[in-house]
């Protein structure tokens, strides 16, 4: 069994949309043990979309389809749908009394343009959509089942997984084999560096795919493995992980795909320990990030964004003339910075990051993607300079960032 993705509308075939849905799509599908052979995307088009849905329906077992299930005129994959198999458009009573109780417990007014929502192939299957006005419905078209969904991700996320995988895993022909997946999170080498030291897997482990994938600025190793086994696929799978583990050392963050922000959370929570944050350059990426994680409040006592020089002074206690000696942009700066952070709020650690994120500012001993980061901790206050080669600003931030957590990472390890 095989399946193709569909996504519709004219911002995601334009480029103003990210098509984040069917990355989700195909990865639960793979995950689910059915390969994805073809993403496709067609606009706000009537003949278009008639015209793929038809050459869909001819080569593969599954389409789940994106986008036009709207109340407005360039809402189009019912009635295309409905073209494609030769069937009219009728009123689904399920479907429109659901669009009308979704707007009643809103104590919102239904306009009649929703009653479209209700407007299905005749054949359609309905599929409940308990978060929106738009009812997902499934339609065999020639050999293919199609499972139309709306384009809101939170939607679709939650009509793919309620509806349609269970609805897949039931369907004649079905894989009975499974598809495990083992996401490893890293920091710290780049995507090239993490492939060359992982690239002999397959000598020791040849029924496992591994893939590298950046989500800046980590990377992620992913494991896959197809079998009927469960228990002897997952002990294959976790060996794999420490063979990667082995491999990558102390850049691996987390052998189930946990971000740096959650891994740190994690050790200072475990230790008892609190964190504060005094931020110049990064502009509050990284207390931004760790209040990401639920339950931070549980160690994160503190952030300064102290972006120029007074601030630094008033604010954090860096004496003026160490300014005037080293420069906003040196790791003794970013010591003090540190030991501000730490001694105002009362935390256990701190981290303190400044530099130049650019595009302009950098000279020949401090170029653009400097950043010092300091850390504070209750024996010792240490900084480091590091240089990247990212020319967006953006960029840098981020990295400068995640070099800070990491370097309080690496601290609490040792522990």
């Amino acid at each position: 069994m095989i399946a193709e993705i569909l996504a519709t509308g004219d911002e995601i075939r334009s480029g103003a949309l990210i098509d984040s849905n069917s990355a989700y799509i195909a990865e639960k599908l793979e995950e689910a043990g059915i390969p994805v052979t073809r993403h496709s995307c067609v606009g706000d088009d009537f003949e278009a979309l008639v015209s793929i849905i038809k050459e869909i329906s001819t080569r593969v077992d599954i389409c789940v389809a994106t986008g036009g299930l709207g109340p407005t005129a360039d809402d189009l994959s019912s009635e295309a749908a409905a073209s494609a198999v030769g069937e009219t458009l009728v009123l689904d009573s399920k479907a429109l009394s659901d669009i009308e109780a979704f707007f009643k417990s809103r104590k919102r007014e239904m306009a009649d343009s929703n009653r479209k929502q209700a407007m299905l192939p005749r054949t359609a299957e309905i599929m409940y959509n308990p978060i929106g006005t738009a009812p997902g419905f499934s339609l065999k078209i020639g050999k293919c089942v199609f499972f139309f969904l709306p384009g809101v991700p939170p939607e679709m996320k939650r009509m793919l997984t309620h509806e349609i995988l269970p609805r897949i895993e039931k369907m004649p022909g079905a894989l009975k084999e499974h598809c495990l997946v083992r996401n490893i999170s890293t920091f710290g080498l780049t995507e090239s560096a993490t492939g060359e030291k992982v690239a002999d897997l397959a000598d020791d482990f040849p029924d496992i795919k591994i893939g590298l994938r950046a989500k800046f600025p980590e990377i992620h190793v992913k494991l896959y493995l197809n079998g009927q086994d469960l228990p002897t696929m997952e002990t294959r799978l976790a060996s794999a992980s420490v063979w990667i583990l082995n491999r990558l050392g102390r850049h691996v963050l987390s052998l189930e795909g946990a971000s740096m922000q959650a891994v740190v959370g994690d050790l200072l929570r475990k230790r008892g320990a609190t964190v504060a944050v005094a931020e110049s350059c990064t502009g509050g990426r990284i207390a931004n990030w760790l209040t990401d994680v639920p339950g931070s409040s549980d160690y994160f006592l503190f952030s300064g964004v102290t972006y120029s020089n007074n601030a630094k002074t008033n604010v954090l206690g860096v004496v003026p003339d160490l300014l005037k000696k080293y420069g906003a942009v040196h790791e003794e700066t970013a010591k003090a910075m540190a030991e501000g952070a730490r001694r105002i709020s009362g935390a256990t650690y701190a981290i303190s990051t400044t530099g130049i994120a650019g595009p302009a500012g950098g000279s020949d001993d401090k170029p653009v993607g400097t950043v010092c980061i300091g850390l504070a901790t209750p024996e010792k206050v240490e900084g480091r300079r590091l240089c990247f080669p990212f020319g967006q600003r953006s960029m840098n931030k981020s990295i400068f960032g995640m070099a800070a957590i990491d370097m309080l990472r690496k601290e609490l390890l040792n522990r």
